[in-house]
């Protein structure tokens, strides 16, 4: 698939739920309100459309929730989706929560590489960011996943002024011990969170410039298929990446789209176009060209960028990024 300004489509992040067991601040509100189940994909549904993606050229299929361990039945999805014909990728961003119990099935059912959103390594802290969240819970899912073979795993650590940015070389040091890579992320102003983002946001250069006080970082040109640019620390197989959506906008290079839970198909994060393809999938039970022709049609209102920055007071993508997909 390619888009109208000649970017070839290759990845698909598909949100299998808006439900998450943890309440963090930048991602959701502390009252949710979460769709009813009518209004969310079935999991037929789910594998129906992240098929006719790959047929259309998907090599990469991530699934994401809000927590996509919380919905039930998830590993048979993800079952179906390694046995995908032309599908290269299959890989979950996840909060760890669920890992404890889940990893080895993971493995088990086809899943390549895994996500594990982690923001501290202090406990109390943890629990002030995710509201209800248990670090230990989620260290014993890391230690779960590594235990399961995974030899790929990365942390992705959202970056906040005044909330968690001393704790970057922390985590950098956490992650050498453990040979895992992490992307520190900036924040990104989606949705209605109840705090102003630019008192909080920290730059992927802060953050560079903070890690060289204490690491050698040499720059990559490595991907993992994603927005991430890499840094390697000599004698080390961690990756460092940054993901930059305001201080380094990457759309030029854009590969990806985005299914919501409830069937919505955004070709781009920082925009409010969209189109429904659950009423699609619903009419036509049995028939996928209407699906196939709606995707192919997504393609053609893809935007050029987005321009966070000019959001950091009043978001002008009202959704959640938990209702989009992590």
């Amino acid at each position: 698939m390619v888009d109208r300004y000649g970017r070839h489509v290759s990845y698909l992040r598909l949100s299998i739920t808006d439900r998450c067991d943890f309440r963090c601040g930048y991602c959701m509100a502390e009252e949710m309100t979460f769709l009813p189940r009518a209004q969310v994909l079935t999991l037929e549904e789910c594998l129906r459309i992240a098929s006719v993606f790959v047929d259309l050229g998907v090599s990469k299929v991530r699934v994401t929730g809000g927590e996509p361990l919380v919905r039930q039945n998830a590993i048979w999805l993800l079952e179906q989706l390694a046995r995908l014909p032309g599908l290269n990728e299959l890989v979950i961003t996840t909060n760890g929560s669920q890992l404890d119990r889940f990893a080895p099935a993971l493995r088990a059912a086809g899943v390549r590489r895994i996500n594990l959103s982690l923001d501290t390594l202090r406990a109390d802290r943890f629990r002030e960011i995710t509201r209800v969240g248990d670090l230990a819970k989620v260290l014993r899912g890391l230690d779960a996943a590594q235990a399961a073979g995974f030899q790929r795993l990365k942390i992705n650590t959202v970056m906040m002024r005044g909330v968690n940015e001393d704790e970057l070389i922390d985590l950098v040091e956490f992650v050498l011990d453990r040979g895992l890579d992490i992307a520190f992320i900036e924040e990104m102003p989606l949705g209605d969170t109840g705090h102003a983002r630019q008192a909080s946001y920290f730059s992927s250069e802060e953050a560079l410039a903070r890690l060289q006080t204490r690491f050698v970082l040499v720059p990559s040109a490595e991907s993992t298929g994603g927005p991430a640019r890499y840094w390697r620390i000599p004698g080390s197989s961690t990756r460092v990446g940054f993901i930059s959506p305001h201080s380094h906008n990457f759309c030029d290079t854009c590969n990806r789209v985005r299914i919501t839970a409830r069937g919505e198909l955004y070709p781009c994060l920082g925009n409010n176009q969209s189109i429904q393809l659950l009423p699609l999938l619903r009419a036509h039970p049995t028939d996928d060209v209407h699906l196939r022709a709606a995707i192919v049609d997504g393609m053609g209102i893809k935007a050029r960028g987005h321009d966070f920055s000019s959001q950091m007071a009043a978001p002008q993508v009202l959704r959640f990024m938990s209702m989009t997909g992590g």
